[in-house]
């Protein structure tokens, strides 16, 4: 008997007409009672002397009208109506729940398949999604991690033959290739690394975080500078931290110099990476985001870089839940915004 009202129209329907019947039957209850009384037989009263006086009705009380059973109705469907609403949109808020989770962490935990039939299907559906996600990710991180592994044999004996060649332009052309080559498979692998990785979150005293990239820098002959200040905030550490370093090293590698500035507030952090360099034009500011992108001129790969550093950092921010763009310097240069939310 239980198997009508395991699904969410089942449910939604059975307690919507036990509010209806509720509702009439509290009516008729309180009619039954409280209403009108029928007619008397006589309506009229004998007097001493002998005269007719008509009978006066007891006057009926302020309850006896319909105002109380409609009011009864009226609340009986308001709660039907009300805890209707829970029952549609309590799996839907568990789904959504679970999305935003999984688009952080793919290895959050799944969803408990409980509550009326669709619910559990949805729940079930979407648990073996995230499974078969989390096995592509993985197949396709150990394929490109086995072909990145395998090249490396090969590239050192070339490496080695080089020794070989006697002209010198010519060889050092050939070295130079190389190098790139294996550059671009240790970024590879790096950001391979960087999206499987699950960082839980922890209090960050990111002023501190930041002086200390700032000092170690200037340590190696660096010219990074930094300004404002900042309270605690509940990040991925490691995330940030290399959020923070591709960032600067960028800014370094095209301008030669780096400043870092935060702007705190109630709501979020805003940290700015100011350089003064080349620039990059306004519509190539989104594509230098995608992986392996570099720009022509003095933005390139002559200038370092395989084209990962600015990938690894958006996405690294997202996982925070914020955003990384980009802006023209006032008076020329780059700037990266990362706006980072307090949550």
């Amino acid at each position: 008997m239980r198997a009508p009202f395991n699904t969410l129209f089942g449910r939604l329907f059975g307690l919507l007409l036990v509010a209806i019947v509720l509702a009439h039957v509290l009516a008729f209850f309180w009619f039954h009672h409280y209403g009108p009384p029928p007619p008397p037989r006589a309506a009229f009263v004998e007097q001493p002397d002998g005269s007719l006086t008509p009978l006066r009705k007891a006057p009926r009380p302020w309850f006896g009208g319909p105002v109380v059973p409609l009011t009864f109705q009226f609340i009986s469907l308001i709660i039907a109506a009300w805890y209707g609403a829970k029952l549609l949109s309590r799996p839907i808020q568990r789904l959504s729940a679970a999305a935003e989770r999984l688009s952080v962490d793919l290895d959050s935990p799944p969803l408990v398949e409980s509550g009326p039939r669709e619910a559990r299907q949805a729940a079930s559906t979407f648990n073996l999604m995230q499974k078969r996600i989390r096995e592509q990710v993985s197949q396709r991180a150990r394929m490109l991690g086995a072909v990145s592994h395998d090249l490396r044999t090969p590239l050192s004996r070339l490496k080695l033959r080089l020794e070989q060649i006697e002209d010198p332009k010519l060889q050092g052309q050939m070295r130079q290739d190389l190098d790139d080559m294996i550059g671009m498979l240790d970024a590879t692998l790096s950001y391979l690394h960087e999206q499987r990785t699950s960082e839980t979150r922890h209090w960050l005293d990111v002023q501190a975080l930041v002086e200390s990239l700032s000092e170690n820098a200037q340590d190696q002959g660096r010219d990074v500078q930094f300004s404002g200040t900042c309270a605690p905030l509940q990040v991925q550490p490691m995330a940030l931290r290399s959020c923070l370093n591709n960032l600067i090293d960028n800014a370094l590698r095209y301008a030669g110099t780096a400043r870092v500035e935060l702007a705190d507030s109630r709501g979020a952090l805003v940290i700015r990476v100011i350089d003064h360099g080349p620039g990059i034009a306004a519509d190539k500011r989104e594509a230098v985001f995608e992986p392996f992108f570099r720009l022509e001129g003095s933005r390139n790969r002559n200038s370092g870089g395989v084209g990962l550093g600015m990938t690894i950092a958006r996405e690294a921010v997202e996982r925070l839940g914020g955003h990384l763009s980009l802006e023209e310097t006032p008076g020329g240069g780059l700037t990266a915004v990362m706006w980072l939310p307090r949550v």
